[in-house]
């Protein structure tokens, strides 16, 4: 049984490489998928909250103590590092994240999260439903393949397992935790994220800003509370936040270059306490995407002036103007150096053939990931997407999209695909760096 489930493993990634990759890599791949498929199960099943990853990291660690990693725990929270040094030669890191989202998963998998915890105050499920359990196992069977094939490269292979990456704050914690000045600073830096749209069997690349700048902002509009029969002898917050809400649209479409990308949000409008009362304060909290530094801080000057040309026209003194403020969770925009994304796909292209390598567009979601080659020493990274997309779904146009309680991957399509992709990357990295 054992070697029927190898050949057919092996004709499965045979199905979609091609010749001139080495029948090594193709075979390791196959041998080590049962193992994975079952490791990628039990993480699905088993998923933690940002902050929280402390079995997840214990589990990653513990597999790449087996094959040979030199294992650091506890590096910027449940943070971990595998080194595995192999000769002389460039450093190079591959990073995964670890943590879930606070969601009930609905997709009816036979091996689905039924993980309860406390959330905000009340008991939520929690899933792997942006594809960080895939992450997870691709890079762990990444890690097993390259330890076994140590005769075919030479440097130093760093593997990062990063926490509360859903939060944006888990690269920053590693990286003040010391992650370049007690591990190397890495010759280059790679990862890869799960696609909701791109069929299981592809991978996507993109060169340049590929991911947006993330960040949060609340606005506080105050005004005159009354009762609700008496609106005239109010200033009502409540009309102030829709209008406000109104002209924030326009900071995209009549303040910016066409040609500039750049989302503004509002999510969420938190006012008031019963259907009678005109109340003396709203709150707005506010998602904004851009790519550039002199779009974000337009968009951020139009927000201000927005927040107060509302309460001056409204009437309000100067002592009740909105209070505007910009969480301290800024997540910067991901950056694909062009000459390292020119490298991976070209090895891409070796791994799956250039029919399964395709151009990604650009999206306004936010990746930490980013902070790796944002530091003084100006690492190279890449980060690149692994489509996921299981073939039914494709058939039925059903495709859910990252947080969502109804997404999942193709398992064993996506993993081969991002094992051998990754794998054949790391190999040519190493060889012509």
């Amino acid at each position: 049984m054992r070697n029927l489930l190898l050949l057919a493993g092996c004709l499965v990634i045979c199905s979609f490489t091609r010749g001139d990759h080495p029948a090594i890599t193709r075979e390791a791949i196959a041998e080590e998928i049962p193992f994975l498929l079952d490791f990628y199960k039990q993480l699905h099943q088993s998923p933690e909250l940002s902050f929280q990853e402390k079995e997840t990291s214990r589990k990653l660690a513990a597999e790449l103590r087996k094959v040979g990693y030199e294992v650091t725990e506890g590096v910027g929270g449940y943070g971990i590092v595998g080194i595995l040094k192999n000769g002389p030669g460039p450093t190079i890191l591959y990073r995964t994240d670890m943590d879930a989202l606070p969601m009930v998963e609905k997709t009816g998998l036979p091996y689905a999260s039924a993980v309860k915890v406390p959330h905000n105050g009340q008991e939520t499920g929690t899933m792997h439903s942006c594809g960080h359990d895939m992450h997870m196992t691709t890079w762990l069977g990444t890690a097993r393949v390259m330890a076994r094939m140590k005769d075919q490269w030479k440097g130093t292979l760093m593997l990062i397992g990063q926490p509360a990456e859903e939060l944006g704050a888990g690269s920053k914690m590693m990286l003040d935790a010391g992650l370049y000045t007690r591990f190397g600073v890495p010759t280059f830096g790679i990862g890869l994220h799960c696609s909701p749209t791109i069929p299981a069997g592809q991978v996507g690349f993109g060169k340049g800003y590929t991911m947006a700048n993330s960040e949060r902002m609340d606005i506080k509009i105050f005004g005159i509370g009354a009762h609700g029969a008496s609106p005239h002898m109010s200033i009502d917050p409540v009309v102030l936040a829709s209008m406000m809400i109104m002209e924030l649209q326009t900071i995209v479409s009549r303040s910016m270059k066409p040609t500039e990308p750049a989302v503004v949000t509002v999510g969420a409008i938190k006012g008031g306490t019963q259907y009678n009362i005109i109340p003396d304060e709203v709150t707005l909290q506010l998602t904004i995407r851009t790519f550039s530094e002199e779009v974000r801080q337009l968009v951020h000057r139009r927000i201000k002036e927005i927040a107060k040309g509302t309460a001056i026209a409204a009437g309000l003194p100067e002592d009740k103007m909105p209070v505007v403020t910009l969480a301290n969770d800024f997540t910067p925009a991901n950056f694909n150096h062009p000459d390292l994304i020119d490298k991976l796909s070209a090895s891409a292209v070796k791994a799956v053939g250039s029919q399964n390598v395709i151009e990604a567009e650009p999206q306004m979601v936010g990746e930490d990931f980013s902070r790796y080659g944002r530091t003084e020493h100006k690492v190279p990274t890449a980060l690149f997407w692994l489509g996921t997309v299981p073939d039914e779904r494709l058939k039925n146009s059903d495709l859910p999209g990252l947080h969502s309680p109804f997404y999942y991957p193709a398992p064993q399509k996506s993993l081969e695909t991002g094992i051998i992709v990754t794998t054949q990357s790391l190999l040519d990295l190493f060889k012509g760096a």
